[in-house]
């Protein structure tokens, strides 16, 4: 709303770091995690959507997410939550 588009880009990037080395390393601490081989499709759909939104975001003349940049996202995003749950049957 405000056009602080870095703020909002850096609490993302920021929160995700945290979880993911903080809270992940605790509970790995608490209750040790085993690998399990089926995490590397989700580690490449995690990578492939990082980069999806790293090269969007800082190439371009306005150097922002546009909105149908962000539905591609939230689309891609809510059928992989419904495969998951749809697997899972």
């Amino acid at each position: 709303m405000r056009k602080n588009v870095d703020i909002a880009v850096g609490n993302i990037i920021g929160s995700n770091i945290f979880n993911i080395f903080l809270i992940l390393g605790i509970s790995a601490v608490v209750k040790p995690i085993e690998y399990n081989p089926s995490f590397n499709s989700e580690l490449y759909l995690l990578a492939g959507g990082t980069l999806f939104l790293f090269i969007r975001m800082f190439t371009g003349e306005k150097r922002k997410l546009d909105r149908w940049e962000a539905g591609v996202l939230l689309i891609l995003f809510i059928a992989y939550t419904m495969y998951l749950i749809t697997s899972q049957l």
